[in-house]
């Protein structure tokens, strides 16, 4: 999260890195380029890291990563509502 901000990218998070809000979710690879999973995270988020995805609270990077921030839930539903509109005629 920190590398993301440092980068003026902005990952959304409520809980200031405690790992309680898991609004901060990313896919994130190579995991060997990344910091083992913490207990939170895995408390948390079961086996997801398994699938490249973790808190970016919580994950450090070590050497260069390709990070993908997902769409926000709500720009998400925005614009599946406008594509079904669109698709509609309305």
């Amino acid at each position: 999260m920190q590398a993301a901000r440092q980068a003026g990218v902005i990952i959304r998070s409520r809980c200031g890195g405690n790992a309680s809000c898991l609004m901060c979710k990313v896919q994130a690879e190579p995991a060997e380029s990344l910091s083992p999973v913490t207990s939170k995270e895995r408390m948390k988020m079961g086996d997801l890291h398994e699938r490249n995805i973790r808190l970016s609270c919580q994950t450090r990077c070590w050497a260069e990563v390709t990070v993908t921030i997902p769409e926000d839930p709500l720009k998400a539903a925005v614009r599946k509502r406008l594509a079904m509109e669109e698709e509609s005629g309305e």
